[in-house]
């Protein structure tokens, strides 16, 4: 599985809408694998694929549980409101303060075309709404109350 490049802000890709998957097969499941890899080798908990400059609606999440991979995912519902810290491996030596729902609902297919519903709080919730915003090419930096640069600081 080799790591992939993980493109920076100002890459027009980051902007588009990403496009639907409609081929579950080899170069899917190789552009999973790879993502996985490159998550990891980058310590994130999140990855989409327009992040390593592949315009399709593909998300993976690195979660003490373990990963998911989300193929097409849509939200359901969400309930609640948190108010945290947010990075982004696109867009390094940055940190916002990002207001996100506390629990989402969403429906995803998996690398073999089967449909999934996932329901996550907290932690999982703001990585589902982060990474999904990047299908629509949208970064957390367009949802942040406030961006710095370099360390985290914590949220007010």
């Amino acid at each position: 599985m080799p790591y992939r490049y993980v493109v920076q802000i100002g890459d027009e890709v980051l902007r588009k809408k990403s496009k639907e998957v409609k081929k579950f097969d080899s170069e899917l499941w190789a552009l999973l694998d790879d993502m996985k890899e490159t998550v990891r080798a980058e310590d994130g908990a999140g990855l989409a694929a327009p992040q390593v400059g592949v315009n399709l609606r593909v998300v993976v999440i690195d979660l003490e549980e373990g990963f998911f991979e989300m193929v097409n995912p849509k939200i359901l519902s969400f309930k609640g409101e948190q108010r945290g810290e947010e990075g982004c491996l696109s867009v390094k030596g940055k940190h916002g303060v990002v207001t996100r729902p506390n629990k989402v609902k969403a429906e995803y297919r998996d690398r073999h075309g089967k449909k999934h519903t996932v329901t996550g709080t907290g932690f999982f919730a703001r990585c589902m709404c982060h990474e999904f915003d990047h299908l629509d090419g949208v970064l957390y930096i367009d949802r942040a109350e406030v961006v710095y640069d370099n360390a985290p600081q914590e949220a007010q």
